[in-house]
């Protein structure tokens, strides 16, 4: 078959240069276990689990059928004052993996409505506590919260925010956690502890009653696999503590098992008051994402409302679809049966070692990595950011999909890949970065 530009000018594509990919479109038409294969007949293997949601590798059977079945069973089934029994198994499940007493769950249909969800989540737990002066948030330089409004508001990074104006106010960010010192260190920098103090110093600036929460992802994603430094994230768990305000782990890009543990809060050791999840909760197969709510803000939420009334006005037509609940049934009996979260653990090692073997090359100018994430920058030419497009192009014209931000590409390969896989992504890094 073939395709031209008029054939795909209706669809205005996300975070795409149109006009350049319908003059020469990279078509996905088919894909299994950790390849995909475009319009052109090659085989590209995946090495970003699609944007770091196919951990279980795709078209997984056992999930097709499960969604199959729930679609002639409850297609659609609505969450206001109404419910079905896949929703509420899967939020028991989803409890079942968060650390300590994260025990609500609210379920959404992204990552970004999951952040905004929680923004909302936040101030009403201050009103309800009697506290509605927390109206102030806290986020980081380079972060990435998603594309919705509140999301963009408290991400980080100058392009997703320049054309939308001001958007929330009361918005505050705190420096990144990139250091040159720590270029190429593998796992968490021994040094950059001191930068969770931007916290206090909000604090002391802003006043700790006018701040409600502090959002972070534990390994800032969309970046370039930013590793916290040792200590970091105690440290805002501790201004947190001392002045009320609620830590908010964003793990949508580091949650099952990318870390080695089922989220980035185990594996760092610090627990959240709410933490963001999407992407990998269904394997990408349905759209869905969810918020995990320490079991004190529900009941404080629930129990300020009067007997019979609703507690909190937020949700969304397909919160809970039954499609997207039996999907991430089926995902998690995948991660579950196959050990999949501890075969990422095991194949971390080996992964970290490929990918800090290319420190060599010319053009990357660092590496970080921590489980099965790892990032690396390349040299800019001309333009931001242009470098890492034209790699991103010839890497899937030699067979390995990449996901960049501009001049950083993030790998992340599938939990099911093995050692030829990593082999395979190194050796085709090598060849195209090499080649300049």
């Amino acid at each position: 078959m073939q395709y031209t530009a008029n054939s795909l000018e209706q669809h205005w594509m996300p975070f795409t240069a149109n006009r350049e990919f319908k003059n020469n479109p990279r078509l996905i038409v088919r894909s299994e276990g950790v390849y995909y294969w475009t319009h052109t007949g090659n085989r590209v293997l995946d090495a970003s689990s699609g944007l770091f949601c196919c951990a279980a590798g795709h078209a997984r059977q056992e999930i097709a059928d499960a969604v199959a079945r729930q679609l002639m069973e409850v297609d659609y089934c609505t969450h206001f004052q109404f419910g079905h029994p896949s929703s509420f198994e899967l939020a028991r499940r989803v409890a079942a993996l968060t650390p300590d007493d994260l025990n609500h769950v609210f379920f959404v249909n992204s990552g970004s409505e999951a952040v905004d969800t929680a923004l909302k989540i936040a101030m009403a737990y201050h009103r309800a506590r009697g506290a509605g002066e927390r109206q102030r948030f806290i986020s980081r330089e380079r972060a990435y919260h998603g594309v919705n409004i509140g999301g963009t508001s408290i991400s980080g990074l100058m392009r997703n925010r320049q054309a939308f104006g001001a958007v929330m106010p009361g918005i505050a960010h705190m420096r990144h956690t990139w250091m040159p010192e720590n270029r190429f260190v593998r796992g968490q920098p021994e040094t950059g502890v001191e930068l969770a103090d931007d916290l206090q110093r909000f604090v002391d600036l802003y006043g700790g009653n006018t701040i409600a929460a502090c959002f972070v992802e534990p390994i800032a994603g969309s970046t370039g696999f930013l590793i916290p430094p040792k200590g970091y994230l105690e440290r805002l768990r501790e201004v947190c503590d001392a002045h009320g305000i609620l830590l908010v782990f964003d793990e949508v890009i580091c949650g099952f098992g990318r870390t080695g543990k089922a989220f980035g809060a185990q594996s760092f050791g610090v627990t959240p008051d709410m933490m963001t999840m999407a992407k990998a909760l269904t394997n990408g197969a349905q759209p869905m994402g969810a918020v995990a709510v320490r079991d004190g803000i529900y009941d404080t939420v629930v129990d300020a409302a009067p007997e019979g009334a609703v507690e909190l006005f937020h949700g969304y037509t397909y919160s809970g679809h039954p499609a997207a609940c039996a999907a991430g049934l089926a995902t998690l009996d995948i991660y579950e049966k196959e050990n999949l979260f501890e075969r990422g653990a095991a194949l971390s090692p080996y992964f970290l070692d490929a990918m800090y073997g290319l420190e060599d090359l010319p053009l990357i100018t660092d590496i970080r990595g921590y489980g099965l994430l790892a990032g690396f920058d390349l040299e800019p030419s001309d333009a931001p950011g242009a470098r890492g497009a034209d790699v991103m192009k010839r890497l899937y014209e030699a067979g390995i999909y990449i996901k960049f931000t501009g001049d950083s590409g993030l790998v992340a390969p599938p939990l099911i890949a093995g050692e030829k896989d990593v082999d395979t992504i190194a050796e085709t890094l090598r060849e195209v970065i090499g080649k300049g």
